[in-house]
């Protein structure tokens, strides 16, 4: 685990990049990084001010704690989970409560770390997101169910539950945030998907406040995902082999992301934000996603640098937040004047052949497919540990 300090993380970067607006989440989160005080530290640093999980991170962290690799620190450690899953196999619990109660737990404490920050801020940073049952996808009347039992099992009032911006999900949205239950509407990878998100959004606030809800204690963030746009487009590009098609690599998943804020800027402007604001309510902000960087020819810190803007947040892996710290260059706001640019390259992709809506459609599929995969490898992570222990976990 790499540990950012004030010793090996030089003032810079991280403090301009908040200065310009943007909040700094971490898109991990274990046990063990709890126990030992590094999240603490990394809240107490300033580097950080939010925390974001899904089902991969938790299948990195606990599967990794139960099969006793690298990730759990420590031979035999069971990466802190060990004591939990023996109580647990004892009391027979099925897996996927295991499972629920082992994830919920992590994020409660991390959210109590996080508390301080949550307070100062008043209720817009200091976030924990814990994602809902990624099976649950493409049934919008179970994800309701399955967020409003997470939000009561975390129990504390800066958790965010993620639900994806499938079809089925963003009227679960709407339904969840009218509870007045903050969510994180997470996996969007196109534009008219992020409309819709934020017409979900604000519809959830109408009902909210509709039945009398103080619209003043919701926040909302929309994760729109960056890296996995390029390295589908830069792959399609690869194989045109033109010259054109090779200025275009890497162009693509800042231009989506810019366009969003373009249409963010847009909606949160109009008059039927104008009538919710009035009662309290907080802007849906922009989250950037999937930030680290896949293709090693590309400057590291590029979905940072080249994404800042004012009320967004960016949520970074571990190895992306040290880069940001050690090298990372922000000059200022490097979104809002992009716009024409970004309309151009996405037309540009276009005109060669390659269309938008086939990609984004691919990458939303593919999307939760990856986090049902993980998913299911963490359940059956965790029946073989409550097994190993003498109790059927089925």
């Amino acid at each position: 685990m790499i540990i950012v300090t004030e010793a090996t993380a030089p003032a810079g970067a991280l403090e301009r990049l908040r200065d310009e607006g943007v909040s700094i989440w971490l898109d991990d989160l274990s046990r063990e990084r709890i126990s030992s005080g590094d999240l603490a530290e990394l809240v107490a640093t300033g580097r950080i001010v939010g925390v974001t999980t899904n089902p991969s991170i938790f299948r990195a962290a606990i599967g990794a704690a139960v099969w006793g690799s690298p990730r759990a620190h420590g031979a035999g450690s069971g990466g802190g989970y060990e004591e939990q899953l023996a109580d647990l196999a004892a009391r027979g619990v099925p897996v996927d409560e295991a499972v629920r109660m082992m994830t919920t737990a992590d994020v409660r404490s991390a959210a109590d770390v996080l508390r301080p920050v949550f307070e100062a801020s008043g209720g817009r940073d200091g976030r924990v997101s814990i994602e809902v049952d990624p099976r649950l996808a493409h049934d919008t009347t179970a994800t309701i169910a399955e967020a409003k039992q997470l939000a009561w099992l975390v129990d504390r009032p800066n958790v965010m539950i993620k639900i994806p911006a499938t079809r089925a999900g963003l009227p679960a949205v709407t339904a969840v945030l009218a509870e007045g239950i903050s969510v994180n509407v997470t996996l969007i990878f196109s534009l008219s998907r992020y409309r819709e998100v934020m017409d979900a959004y604000l519809e959830g606030l109408e009902k909210a406040a509709a039945a009398g809800r103080d619209l003043s204690a919701i926040h909302s963030v929309a994760s729109f995902f960056v890296s996995r746009v390029d390295a589908e487009i830069d792959q399609r590009l690869t194989v045109l082999g033109s010259e054109e098609a090779g200025a275009l690599r890497g162009r693509a998943a800042l231009a989506n992301a810019r366009l969003a804020y373009e249409a963010y800027e847009e909606v949160f402007t109009g008059e039927r934000w104008t009538a919710v604001s009035g009662a309290g309510a907080h802007k849906q902000r922009p989250l950037w996603a999937s930030t680290g960087v896949k293709d090693p020819a590309y400057k590291d810190t590029l979905y940072v640098d080249e994404l800042v803007a004012p009320g967004t947040v960016n949520t970074m892996p571990e190895a992306t937040l040290h880069a940001v710290a050690d090298h990372g260059v922000i000059t200022g706001d490097t979104v809002t004047g992009g716009y024409a640019q970004a309309h151009a390259d996405l037309a540009a992709v276009e005109r060669l052949g390659i269309s938008y809506d086939e990609v984004v459609r691919q990458l939303e599929e593919e999307g939760v497919q990856k986090f049902e995969a993980a998913w299911q490898d963490l359940l059956d992570a965790v029946a073989k540990a409550l097994d190993s222990k003498g109790v059927d976990a089925e």
